[in-house]
């Protein structure tokens, strides 16, 4: 995610350089050509399809690019579902919110109170807004998850949250608790152990309840140990060596569990931002500790980061999964919301895809 991080802040570079002199950070009109031509080309030697989903009130477009699967010429279905990796902390984070508005958990609530045989006692009081906003300072698993062989040898195991949780804590605190931004999963893997210590129910069923029935998310689902991705959806590949496809898109991800295992789609995923930073899903109180940023220099709130791109400021998520890398934004003002899915051919580029970085700026210019 870091890397993805500095991908976008180029993508930013890239932006500003083609926006005119002088120009007031405002969205320009929807350039439907300029989305066309941000998936055309595809497949190629970066990605094997994308969709894409741009709304607001400048009207909408939604388009795709390449082939749902290898071999044929089936297109990307642009209303698909895919894996939306670190996406998932959007549906943990309102989760967690909601809980807080319900007095079942706190935000100022710590670690130690509701887990509290999970931490030693080296770790001072760690709360759950810093598990959400990532100044928490524990340590990450330290497995190399996004290698081709580790993925190989543990694409199907099921694991224990806890188990990848103490992976970390066994490394001891890296900092005292919100003093540093880090970004990783184990805060929100904490935070969905949280979840099922306050409410003494699975994480997923909190989750159903709390955010994905209320807002109607038919194609959003947390698979638990669950491989495959029901319904229309496209294929993730990773390209060997030697230049044939191997297909990665089944897999186990009880590892990335609330932080990155939810399957969406670009409906869904339109809807869920837009009712986290305009609707009625949560609270005015909730919304303004979601959007705050808890240092100087810090990029992720509760659930959400910042990005600002040509001047114009948005909140969002990024995420990724072996074959899928996925993005989801809006506006600060509202005024557009753009989603996309790209099945990607590397899992350890670590970089946001290049049709990525063109669909994001055929959305914000002209």
């Amino acid at each position: 995610m870091r890397t993805t991080i500095t991908a976008l802040a180029a993508a930013a570079l890239l932006l500003a350089a083609t926006a005119p002199a002088q120009a007031a950070p405002a969205v320009p009109p929807l350039n439907r050509t300029a989305l066309a031509a941000a998936v055309a080309g595809l497949p190629d030697g970066e990605a094997s399809g994308a969709l894409v989903r741009v709304s607001g009130r400048a009207g909408s477009w939604t388009g795709s690019g390449g082939v749902s699967r290898l071999g044929t010429t089936r297109p990307v279905s642009p209303e698909g579902r895919f894996r939306i990796g670190s996406a998932t902390k959007l549906l943990t984070a309102a989760a967690v919110l909601r809980l807080d508005e319900r007095g079942v958990l706190d935000l100022d609530d710590t670690v130690q109170q509701h887990l509290p045989d999970l931490l030693p006692a080296a770790f001072e009081p760690i709360t759950v807004r810093q598990l959400l906003n990532h100044t928490h300072g524990i340590a990450g698993n330290g497995l190399p998850h996004k290698s081709t062989g580790w993925f190989a040898e543990n694409r199907y195991r099921t694991w224990d949250p806890r188990e990848v949780v103490e992976l970390g804590v066994a490394k001891g605190p890296l900092h005292r608790p919100g003093d540093e931004q880090r970004y990783g999963n184990q805060g929100y893997l904490v935070a969905g152990l949280v979840i099922e210590a306050a409410t003494g129910r699975p994480y997923a069923d909190s989750v159903r309840d709390l955010v994905i029935r209320p807002l109607g998310l038919r194609d959003t689902y947390l698979p638990g140990a669950e491989t495959g991705i029901r319904g229309e959806h496209s294929h993730g590949y990773q390209l060997r060596e030697d230049g044939s496809h191997w297909d990665v898109t089944g897999a186990n991800p009880t590892f990335q569990w609330a932080a990155a295992e939810a399957v969406s789609s670009a409906r869904d995923l339109d809807r869920l931002i837009n009712a986290l930073m305009f609707g009625d899903l949560i609270g005015e109180r909730s919304r303004a500790e979601m959007l705050t940023l808890p240092l100087p220099g810090a990029a992720h709130g509760l659930g959400v980061n910042r990005i600002e791109l040509g001047g114009v400021v948005l909140w969002g998520k990024t995420g990724d999964r072996p074959g899928y890398n996925t993005g989801v934004a809006v506006t600060e003002d509202g005024s557009r919301t753009i989603v996309y899915s790209v099945n990607t051919l590397d899992m350890e580029a670590g970089e946001l895809p290049p049709v990525a970085q063109r669909i994001i700026t055929a959305a914000l210019t002209p």
